[in-house]
């Protein structure tokens, strides 16, 4: 079994009501036989930030807020917030037996009628589908491996009613001109599973992974003046590049 942790960074409105150019959602792939490992490594990854940092167990990392708007994490320097993103990305880069790719939409230009959650979600779901039926995730599998979706709670019915139509009808336009093909989702199992990323540090990595794909479109001034605008590009070893022949960071731009 493989787990599909996705966040989202922007929103999904249109111009001219929307205030951000770009909707993005991450995923990070792990297999089940790494995940107990992972966690264990993780855990010991929050033990050195909040040794290192001051950045304490219970604090979440949620990157909108950490570098312009932090709350009590003030109590940390600026660029220290910063500094554990870079982080964050390096401990995700270190973990060779991961993978993680991006969809963006850029909203501009898009039809009113442009549905921007489904189709991001269209297309990461079906990236996630076509990598499981092509056995193409790196480290350890089973001979039957199914995937499962573990998603914040952003429009989870919305998303729920999605992946329940994708598994009978999914139309998808041929690349070539040719007849759509219904491309329906046959290695996605049960519902997406929802959680809340202040209590589960696998979704607020995954925000930082979000973040930091944001901040190649739409960078945050202090971010782009300090180099953070190129953190996700720190991602080399753990990219899934088979997602997309034209983008080198397995980043999916609609």
């Amino acid at each position: 079994m493989y787990l599909l942790y996705v966040d989202e960074s922007g929103d999904i409105g249109l111009p001219p009501s929307s205030p951000t150019r770009f909707f993005i959602l991450s995923a990070i792939v792990i297999h089940e036989m790494r995940w107990r490992s992972t966690l264990k490594d993780l855990i010991m990854f929050r033990q050195e930030l909040k040794r290192r940092k001051g950045l304490k167990i219970r604090d979440e990392i949620h990157c909108t807020h950490f570098i312009n708007k932090p709350g009590e994490l003030v109590r940390i320097a600026r660029n220290d917030r910063l500094d554990i993103i870079k982080k964050c990305i390096d401990w995700l880069n270190s973990q060779g037996e991961m993978s993680i790719f991006s969809v963006v939409v850029d909203k501009h230009g898009k039809a009113s009628d442009y549905d921007v959650f489904l189709h991001a979600w269209n297309a990461l779901l079906m990236r996630f589908e076509n990598t499981l039926s092509y056995r193409n995730f790196p480290g350890p599998r089973n001979p039957d491996d199914m995937g499962i979706i573990l998603s914040d709670n952003t429009d989870g019915n919305k998303l729920r009613s999605l992946v329940r139509k994708m598994r009978h009808f999914n139309m998808i336009p041929s690349m070539y001109g040719g007849a759509s093909r219904n491309l329906r989702l046959n290695y996605i199992i049960e519902d997406p599973i929802f959680r809340d990323s202040q209590i589960s540090f696998m979704h607020q990595m995954n925000d930082v992974v979000a973040y930091c794909a944001r901040q190649l479109y739409e960078p945050n001034a202090y971010v782009k003046k300090k180099g953070g605008d190129n953190f996700y590009k720190r991602l080399e070893n753990v990219i899934l590049r088979v997602v997309t022949a034209k983008n080198p960071y397995g980043i999916v731009e609609l």
